[in-house]
């Protein structure tokens, strides 16, 4: 290594290293366990390949380069998505052989969803890791992987990955080693030798899966002994109070930062430090070991950003930003919103849903949310039922009926979903399906009336257009871009028919992307519309980041109001949530040009279409 290289470890380890060191000794008070995390990141760095180097150096230049309003993200499986025939039958060489159409759609930032090896069967949709430094085979190689990082870099994309650090694969080398017996294997997971401690813990921490995984604990046989599983009992939770357990962890996810990937996803973030007593979330033990993290990559790949998972309430999210001085994560998911946008479309009642933006409106500019309408997951009702409360709507038959509603059970719902993780006990439930199908989609095209699909298209625009409206990344969930509905087929088959998020999980319809630009299709009015939103967003100063943002009062609890303001541009977004037209009151009586049409309107009394949307600007 060239003594250049050298001195520019050196220089971004004596910038961090006071506060590193700090927090590394308040954990663990252990100096040699401290040397080796140093090596470790000298040597990650050591092997980072000169092109990561220059973009590392380019980024720190230019830290807010993730901040840009063109930047749209896509999310998806490999094993969905990169299909191209026998010999690329859903692996990274099909991602690669696909890229011209994710350019084409405009997706400059590209999330795969797990790729490393699991055990079939006992994956958890690749949550459960057996091997951080290997591709799962079915998918490629690491050098597949980095071949598609070099090629994303190529094209202007970014590239995400997911970094699963709250637990490993019961089949995992550690988990091996352990389960002989091995007691410093033992040491990186949480073992007793009776059920006394764990049955503490279960008095406090609450369960993930009530009715698939009960518990947080399971009997490991071959050990004779009870190990923490808070996920799934092939799920086994690191004990992070260990060094070498951060230590490890840190290289694995250095390793991935160094193989090309721009983003690391911290999966499960919040549960990471476990405490007797407590309910083992968001303890602020975590929040050291984010920045430890953040500390490390900004040492070895500045260039490489944390995306938090915390699926909490906005109070438990927010943290994980950290300070401007001490930052955490650079990016959250916006999970709050996501959820109560679904809550309004079930209620055509927009009052939770405006006092949910107007708390995300008054965090600072420099807080970046990645939005989001579906991804790979459920939609948790984890809303603020204080403020339903308000209004008559209790939590447990409020849930149940947005699970009706979305089950398509309620009189006049066409949605179309299913249950996840049915507690009965608690009255509680999470939702699974596409956005087409939960917009009704399904039975619209069974009926054939073009009048009703036209309207779900529309309402499939409309949902777009708010989720472009907000500042930060917009993310689509694969095929959501061409309203793929539900795959039902998941019930037929044994490895995916106990997980009914593999509703939404179905395979990338390319037979539906050779009719994106067809607008006689559905999915070709989706496409079209979808990216003459985008290229309006990424056209307009309006929807900066650092743009300033409010709710409008548009006195009608059916339509949202978003104000944008910018430079010398001014946008109305206004979303009617209900099925018939709605009228919009504003104090504005300026005159504005909508964005869609050309067309001047004054804003004072507006109507929209049933789910339709305006983009209202002003220049001055």
């Amino acid at each position: 290594m060239s003594k250049k290289n050298d001195l520019i470890f050196q220089e971004r380890l004596a910038a961090a290293e006071e506060e590193l060191k700090a927090l590394y000794m308040e954990l663990y008070h252990d100096e040699e366990a401290y040397d080796y995390f140093l090596t470790m990141l000298k040597n990650n760095f050591d092997h980072r390949k000169p092109a990561l180097k220059k973009l590392d150096e380019q980024r720190r230049k230019e830290p807010d380069w993730y901040k840009r309003r063109d930047l749209l993200g896509m999310l998806m499986y490999v094993q969905a998505f990169g299909r191209t025939g026998p010999e690329w039958n859903g692996t990274l060489k099909g991602v690669r052989d696909h890229l011209d159409y994710l350019r084409e759609t405009g997706i400059n930032y590209l999330h795969l969803m797990p790729i490393l090896e699991s055990p079939e069967g006992r994956s958890d949709g690749g949550y459960a890791v057996s091997d951080f430094c290997n591709v799962d085979p079915k998918l490629g190689t690491m050098k597949d992987l980095e071949a598609l990082a070099d090629d994303c870099r190529g094209n202007g994309m970014s590239l995400c990955l997911d970094f699963v650090m709250n637990h490993t694969s019961e089949d995992h080398a550690w988990a091996k080693a352990a389960r002989a017996g091995d007691p410093l294997a033992q040491s990186r997971y949480f073992f007793y030798d009776n059920w006394d401690i764990p049955s503490e813990y279960e008095k406090t921490v609450p369960e993930v899966f009530p009715q698939t995984a009960p518990g947080n604990f399971s009997w490991c046989e071959e050990a004779g002994k009870v190990v923490m599983t808070t996920f799934y009992p092939y799920q086994w939770d690191l004990n992070y109070k260990n060094p070498i357990v951060l230590n490890d962890m840190t290289d694995n996810m250095l390793f991935l930062c160094n193989r090309g990937v721009d983003v690391i996803r911290l999966d499960a973030v919040p549960y990471i430090w476990k405490e007797l007593g407590t309910r083992s979330r968001n303890l602020p033990e975590v929040h050291k070991l984010v920045r430890l993290m953040h500390l490390a990559a900004d040492i070895v790949c500045p260039g490489t950003l944390l995306l938090g998972e915390v699926v909490m309430e906005p109070s438990k999210v927010v943290p994980y930003f950290g300070t401007v001085e001490k930052p955490e994560c650079q990016m959250l998911y916006n999970v709050t919103t996501m959820a109560s946008t679904w809550h309004t479309v079930a209620t055509r009642d927009v009052r939770l849903l405006r006092h949910q933006l107007e708390t995300v409106f008054e965090l600072p500019n420099q807080y970046t949310f990645l939005n989001y309408l579906r991804c790979h997951d459920d939609i948790g009702w984890g809303l603020d039922f204080d403020f339903l409360g308000k209004f008559g709507m209790t939590e447990v038959p409020h849930k149940k009926y947005l699970n009706d509603y979305f089950r398509g059970i309620w009189p006049g719902s066409n949605a179309r979903g299913e249950l996840y993780n049915d507690d009965p006990k608690l009255g509680d439930a999470r939702l699974c399906g596409t956005t087409a199908s939960l917009l009704g989609l399904e039975p619209a095209l069974e009926s054939g009336e073009e009048a009703w699909v036209s309207h779900v298209v529309g309402a499939i625009e409309s949902l777009h257009a708010f989720l472009l409206t907000q500042s930060g990344i917009p993310v689509l969930y694969s095929g959501d871009e061409l309203a793929q509905t539900n795959d039902w087929s998941y019930h037929d088959d044994p490895l995916k028919a106990d997980d009914s998020r593999y509703l939404h999980r179905g395979n990338f319809d390319w037979g539906k992307a050779v009719n994106r630009h067809d607008t006689t299709t559905p999915e070709g009015q989706v496409y079209e519309r979808l990216r003459t939103l985008e290229l309006i967003r990424a056209d307009h100063e309006v929807f900066d980041a650092d743009a300033d943002v409010w709710t409008l009062e548009p006195n009608n609890d059916h339509i949202l109001g978003v104000g944008r303001f910018h430079g010398k541009e001014k946008l109305l977004a206004l979303f009617n949530f209900d099925q018939d037209p709605q009228t919009a009151y504003l104090p504005e009586g300026e005159t504005y040009k909508d964005l869609l049409t050309g067309d001047e309107v004054t804003a004072d009394v507006l109507t929209l279409r049933g789910c339709g949307f305006r983009w209202l600007l002003k220049t001055y």
